[in-house]
């Protein structure tokens, strides 16, 4: 068993992991990332259609290339340890220590003096969802059929439904239709798509796919292998199933929402938000355990990457200044309002800027954003179309703030109107 030393250990590899990496490296410190994959990039690697990049490059990337850009960058300066998983981590006197098993290196114990938690977020699966039936082959989430068919080069059925309209799911359908399949339809259980517009246009009426809304699939059939679903319209909340009709298919793609990866942060003490399933974080992006920062998918499910890099990028420049022993004077409690699922993170330090991200409730045109202290209206900003599967960001600075009287009990309210 080897024992390494570092100012700071980051656990994953992916976007998320090494923009906060580069940012901790730039300001002097050592770091480490821990990947359990063999090679950095995470989930990235597998999503090979374009429409990375644009906020963070400037330029249109496929998931690989906008790795890639990353990857370059954590050549120098930062440990890389892959084929490493971190088991656990504990917490004692100030000091953090990892433990790490690979299958290549044994056991190595990492000792740090912060952590940032970056190891992304999971698919939910059938027994999530609970759909009934029986259990053939052919049932799997659509970020494992990508992985099949784009890292593999594996054809996991050819006549397919997917359930759910998430944002994989949704490029699935486009996936496997130029790979020679036939996707029948797109089955969700909500009024309105889960996935962004854009990917409902470009991987759904591009290529002629149904999209049944306010939909379940109540039942999958067959024995060896799945036979047909049953797909049961939702009619003023309850399904109806007078009107239930069957698909034939021969596979079932399940793309019916992501969950942050948070056993690890379980673990170790981190306090996780029930509405969110990530660390309850202040407005450091620290966890309730000092020294523990949070960022990315594992945090709470962005819809773009390019928000995931930045909001790490920000952990990193934390971390720096917790290495620094530079901490907020106060920091004001935040909590969603009207119309608003959550808002992160969970504080607003009043002295400095800060970068909020939120998840509307609601579908709505002309919509505004209000932010209010104590009651008082601060900023408010304008939105031409909100949807809960579009994740907006916002500012809240020093200069919003100013001529406001602040106490230490004082609550930042954010809403939709």
């Amino acid at each position: 068993m080897r024992e390494l030393k570092f100012d700071v250990l980051v656990v994953g590899g992916g976007a998320a992991g090494m923009a906060a990496a580069c940012e901790v490296r730039d300001a002097g410190y050592t770091v480490v990332i821990v990947e359990r994959e063999n090679v950095l990039g995470g989930i990235l690697l597998q999503c090979i259609h374009n429409g990375f990049g644009l906020t963070e490059f400037r330029e249109e990337l496929t998931g690989p290339e906008y790795a890639e850009r990353f990857i370059d960058a954590t050549t120098t300066g930062i440990e890389i340890m892959t084929d490493s998983t971190v088991v656990e981590i504990e917490n004692a006197n100030g000091a953090k220590t990892a433990y790490c098993y690979s299958g290549k290196t044994g056991v190595t114990v990492v000792r740090a003096r912060a952590v940032v938690l970056a190891m992304g977020c999971r698919e939910r699966n059938r027994g999530n969802v609970r759909i009934p039936g029986t259990r053939p082959a052919g049932v799997l989430t659509a970020g494992l059929a990508q992985r099949l068919v784009n890292i593999d080069g594996l054809i996991p059925g050819r006549d397919v439904v997917i359930v759910g309209s998430g944002d994989i799911g949704l490029i699935m359908a486009r996936r496997m239709t130029w790979a020679g399949c036939t996707v029948h339809a797109v089955i969700e259980i909500q009024p309105y798509p889960s996935g962004l517009t854009r990917n409902i246009v470009q991987c759904l009426n591009d290529f002629k796919i149904p999209l049944y809304l306010s939909h379940i699939v109540s039942r999958i059939d067959g024995h060896d292998r799945v036979t047909r679903v049953d797909v049961t319209p939702v009619e003023t909340g309850s399904p109806n199933y007078d009107k239930t009709f069957a698909i034939p298919c021969d596979t079932v793609l399940l793309s019916v929402g992501l969950v942050p990866e948070n056993e690890l942060s379980k673990e170790a003490g981190v306090k996780i938000d029930p509405t969110t399933s990530g660390p309850i974080v202040d407005a450091r992006l620290m966890t309730s355990v000092d020294g523990i920062f949070a960022a990315g998918n594992v945090l709470h499910v962005h819809d773009l990457v390019d928000y995931v890099s930045e909001e790490a990028r920000r952990a990193g420049a934390y971390v720096v200044k917790y290495l620094r022993q530079e901490y907020p004077a106060r920091q004001l409690r935040v909590k969603p309002g009207a119309n608003v699922r959550y808002v992160r993170p969970g504080k607003c330090d009043p002295s400095t800027e800060n970068r909020f991200y939120m998840r509307p409730l609601v579908v709505k045109n002309d919509a505004t954003v209000v932010i209010r202290l104590d009651s008082t209206e601060v900023k408010r900003i304008k939105r031409p179309h909100i949807q809960p599967s579009e994740m907006i960001t916002f500012r809240v600075t020093e200069a919003d703030l100013r001529e406001r009287v602040i106490r230490d009990d004082s609550v930042i309210e954010v809403g939709i109107e």
